[in-house]
């Protein structure tokens, strides 16, 4: 890879680690919100399912990992395609991966999971990523046409 291709994938490794910490982070204070059991005729009873409290968080946290983790994952193969009907393919499959991760950062802020502070910092790593991933699909666009 050159050294750019280089930087723009720190850049999304960054970002997927961000994704990490934060589903980490909130998986972690939803889980201290509430104690794992319930006290039954005086004596604790630990649950054995996930708590309803947990679900929510739980499945937006799953569901932003996931998406968040894989734009890096197809920028890599992207970097590395073997065509360049690969290349391309890869290249929208991060970008749509990365406006899905766009939608459950919203979820997670619209509910009261994340807060405004938080919200702005992931919000302003993920827009540069969406830029960097734009101009490169504009630019595969503008190729195919020129053909």
């Amino acid at each position: 890879m050159s050294s750019i291709a280089d930087a723009i994938q720190d850049k999304f490794l960054a970002f997927g680690d961000r994704v990490i910490k934060l589903n980490d982070y909130l998986l972690k204070g939803a889980a201290n919100a509430r104690p794992a059991y319930k006290v039954v005729k005086g004596k604790r009873v630990f649950e054995k399912s996930v708590p309803v409290y947990l679900q929510s968080v739980s499945n937006l946290c799953n569901q932003l990992l996931r998406s968040g983790t894989s734009i890096g994952a197809n920028n890599a193969e992207a970097t590395n395609a073997v065509s360049k009907t690969d290349y391309r393919a890869k290249s929208f499959i991060a970008l749509k991966e990365a406006r899905e991760s766009l939608y459950w950062i919203e979820l997670l802020h619209r509910n009261n999971y994340i807060d405004d502070k938080q919200y702005n910092s992931i919000y302003a790593g993920y827009e540069e990523l969406v830029k960097i991933l734009v101009t490169r699909c504009k630019r595969i666009n503008e190729e195919i046409e020129k053909k």
